[in-house]
């Protein structure tokens, strides 16, 4: 589901699947469009210490989600694969973390659910890594936690690429991004 223009909570048709990786064979990054670089860097504050691509658009082609490589250019592993850059949902989801979200996403799906979601994440973001990659590798599932729920923020990112991810379902429904 694409992040809502103006407030309107747009459809699950609207949710788009990542397309290839920001990586190249051995998992180090590539070089990004320079226009995404330049949006996001805007979105963000300051320019992105890794490749990515931008995954999920909103409406006028706003990068909202983007797909991190699992290295930043300096070689440092990056566990978060998908990151929240639309600036209306990043402050949705972050009113609705101080308001006790994560505590109230982890008593309301299954420990089961969300522990398959981060093997899930997990494999995803590791495929792009090649086994002979030597040093430090990215760990954890959805943002990096091992287990539970640390991240509502990288648990919607990730749902709204299109993935399973019942965290990331739970967050839509609170912030009023309804699936159909």
């Amino acid at each position: 589901m694409s992040p809502p223009p103006d407030g309107d909570a747009g459809s699950p048709a609207d949710r788009r699947a990542p397309g290839p990786p920001s990586v190249g064979p051995d998992g180090a990054p590539t070089v990004g469009d320079p226009d995404d670089v330049a949006l996001v860097t805007e979105l963000l504050g300051r320019r992105p210490a890794g490749a990515f691509e931008v995954v999920v658009r909103a409406d006028r082609g706003r990068p909202a989600v983007i797909a991190n490589a699992p290295f930043l250019e300096d070689g440092t592993p990056m566990p978060t694969r998908y990151w929240l850059v639309d600036p209306d949902l990043r402050e949705a989801v972050s009113r609705l973390e101080s308001a006790g979200g994560v505590r109230e996403a982890e008593a309301a799906v299954p420990a089961a659910r969300i522990a398959e979601a981060h093997d899930r994440y997990r494999q995803e973001r590791d495929a792009l890594i090649s086994a002979d990659r030597a040093g430090p590798r990215p760990s954890g599932g959805v943002g990096g936690t091992r287990e539970g729920v640390k991240c509502l923020h990288a648990h919607l990112a990730w749902w709204l690429t299109g993935a399973d991810d019942p965290v990331g379902e739970w967050t839509a429904a609170r912030i009023g991004l309804h699936p159909s």
